[in-house]
């Protein structure tokens, strides 16, 4: 199903002023819960157009204020349309470093890297695990961030999403990313889904450490033996750093990764400019094997708005409940 073209404005801050590009075709933005934000949209040179690499821009929708980012690439072609990438503040965090930090908190690691990268800082919720003493090497910053909400999810069990919130870098837990809307066939054009046991499906767990105290390797494992028998040994391996409890952490990850993996695309739903990746949307679908009804995450969506058609659609990879994809 097609949605009417929204009463949008794409804005860049260039040296000399706002600048209004006329854009050719559309606009296309993709945020995802583990990636900057991405913004791609194709104007025409002209007098009026004169901008650069790392120049802000801004996309209002609908009066909701959906991207703040800067110019990343410009690629022109020879009738002189310029199609540009831009990203988001979370774009700084793919920077590597190596980084040595005790008793911080995911949140705090977050303000200490805002603070040494010069990244503008939102709403920041407090999470609660401490974090005693960890060394990241030669690490993106994206992951550091995102290796400490891992630990605040397997000790505490609560999720976190991390995003840029119109040029702020934000962090807030899902019970706070709710939105009163829902995906049913009335909204959604199509929806591609698959069931496998081929990608991300464990069903054993085996976590390892050096114990430079004992100067043995110190191992954890965790299976079950009923999904063994139906599927054979799949499993998970991986070290683990100097303060994480390595049998809660095989627990949670067993508990994680011990299904199917299933996964659930909506192609070309009506747009709501609200949804962004890390959102919870209620899902109503019959998909054949299950049916859903019920609170799912986005873990990305692509909002295409199209001038020339008149239309604006998004897209939407989803996960929660019966579906781990």
């Amino acid at each position: 199903m097609k949605g009417f073209m929204p009463n949008f404005e794409l804005i860049v801050e260039a040296r000399g002023g706002i600048q209004l590009p006329l854009v050719t075709s559309g606009v296309t933005l993709t945020t995802d819960r583990k990636a900057p934000g991405k913004l791609t949209f194709t104007v025409v040179k002209d007098a009026a157009a004169d901008f650069h690499e790392g120049n802000a821009v801004r996309l209002t929708v609908d009066g909701h204020r959906m991207f703040y980012g800067f110019v990343f690439k410009k690629k022109r072609s020879k009738k002189q349309h310029i199609q540009c990438t831009c990203y988001d503040q979370l774009r700084y965090l793919m920077n590597k470093d190596t980084i040595t930090y005790s008793n911080l908190t995911a949140d705090g690691l977050i303000r200490r890297i805002a603070g040494d990268y010069n990244l503008q800082v939102g709403e920041l919720e407090n999470t609660s695990f401490n974090i005693v003493n960890r060394v990241e090497d030669n690490e993106m910053l994206f992951d550091m961030i995102h290796n400490a909400l891992d630990l605040e999810l397997t000790n505490n069990n609560k999720l976190y999403v991390l995003y840029d919130d119109n040029g702020r870098v934000t962090l807030k837990s899902l019970e706070e990313m709710k939105l009163n809307i829902v995906v049913d066939d009335e909204v959604a054009e199509d929806f591609d889904y698959s069931s496998s046991i081929d990608d991300d499906t464990y069903n054993r767990v085996k976590l390892s450490y050096e114990n430079d105290e004992t100067g043995e390797r110190d191992v954890f494992v965790v299976q079950d033996g009923h999904n063994i028998n139906n599927w054979g040994i799949l499993q998970y391996y991986d070290t683990i750093k100097k303060g994480e409890n390595g049998e809660k952490k095989a627990t949670a990850l067993l508990d994680l990764y011990n299904a199917k993996s299933r996964k659930l695309k909506i192609l070309n739903a009506i747009c709501d400019p609200r949804v962004r990746g890390g959102s919870l949307v209620i899902v109503t679908l019959a998909l054949g094997d299950i049916n859903v009804n019920h609170y799912m995450l986005v873990e990305r969506v692509t909002h295409k708005f199209n001038a020339n058609k008149s239309e604006r659609v998004m897209d939407l990879t989803l996960r929660g409940g019966m579906l781990n994809g």
